[in-house]
């Protein structure tokens, strides 16, 4: 059985942050990839607003860089996830989906969270091709553009109001008739002029090509079942995202919307010897440099731990 100081699962910003901070400080960490290397920025386009990149550069580069930088200072770097853990007492006992074994005297947990989708197949051809889950990341691409933003929640009437500062109109489409954001956030999107609201719908087909990406989307009205059309270049979902958390199989305490629970402004997790880093633990934010920023947190709140 292998045996770590620190035991990373997850890669991403967080995860290869940590790493780069925990070899840094001589603990040889162990990192964990999950099922998709880099984390969901692999399937980014171009990253625009990571410093350092005054160019942009794709998600792939970007976490291919990570990832050295990790491995130059000692994180070993596993493929693969881990498929069961116990954290009743350190050191903590893993095991991945080879079936090896290892124990961890600490866990540094960033395995993000995942954006909900519609399910559409066009949604799926035209990720990274108009179709988004952050505006916050790809709305710039958009401007003067007519975009559509998906949703009724304060995410999506969050999305659209930022839309607008940017693009000439946001559709927003909401399969009721009524938001269920906050009071507050509802009287923005309905008093923002360049909002314009599609009651009762839902998105049927996302139109365009690779080479065109997002051209329109089809809307269906679920009381009617008419079929309309609108002409965009952006199209944002923004129905919510669900942490990555099933395998801790309630270890760790989580909130109401299933992200462990941290004790800020530190990473510490409910167990002690057990930390948290990026999009696993933020609801608000979902940015990779907030998601590095955390996992260097995590890093520097391992070794103090150990160091007691």
């Amino acid at each position: 059985m292998t045996h770590t100081r620190c035991l990373i699962i997850g890669s991403g910003p967080a995860g290869y942050t940590a790493g780069i901070y925990t070899g840094r400080a001589d603990l040889h960490p162990v990192l964990y990839e999950g099922l998709q290397s880099g984390g969901q920025l692999t399937i980014t386009t171009e990253i625009e607003n990571f410093p350092g990149y005054p160019e942009g550069i794709s998600g792939t580069d970007m976490m291919a860089d990570l990832r050295k930088q990790a491995e130059r200072f000692g994180t070993e770097v596993r493929p693969g996830v881990i498929v069961d853990i116990d954290l009743s007492q350190r050191p903590f006992h893993v095991k991945d989906d080879r079936g090896e074994s290892l124990e961890a005297d600490t866990i540094i947990i960033a395995t993000g969270a995942s954006a909900r989708w519609l399910g559409l197949d066009s949604e799926k051809r035209l990720y990274g091709q108009g179709v988004s889950a952050c505006a916050t990341c790809d709305g710039p691409f958009y401007k003067g553009a007519d975009v559509a933003v998906v949703g009724g929640g304060d995410t999506a009437c969050e999305e659209a109001n930022y839309l607008s500062t940017l693009c000439n109109k946001v559709y927003l489409i909401h399969r009721r008739n009524e938001l269920r954001a906050s009071k507050s956030m509802q009287h923005r999107v309905l008093t923002n002029p360049k909002i314009e609201m599609v009651w009762d719908s839902v998105p049927e087909e996302i139109c365009g090509t690779d080479l065109e990406g997002v051209t329109g989307a089809d809307l269906r009205n679920v009381k009617t079942g008419e079929i309309r059309h609108i002409d965009i270049e952006g199209f944002f979902v923004a129905i919510g995202h669900k942490p990555n958390t099933d395998f801790l199989n309630g270890q760790i305490d989580l909130d109401e919307q299933g992200y462990i629970r941290i004790a800020y402004p530190g990473t510490a997790t409910n167990v002690p010897g057990v930390f948290a880093a990026g999009d696993v633990c933020d609801p608000n934010y979902r940015q990779a440099i907030v998601a590095a920023g955390r996992g260097c947190m995590a890093a520097m709140d391992v070794e103090r731990f150990l160091n007691k």
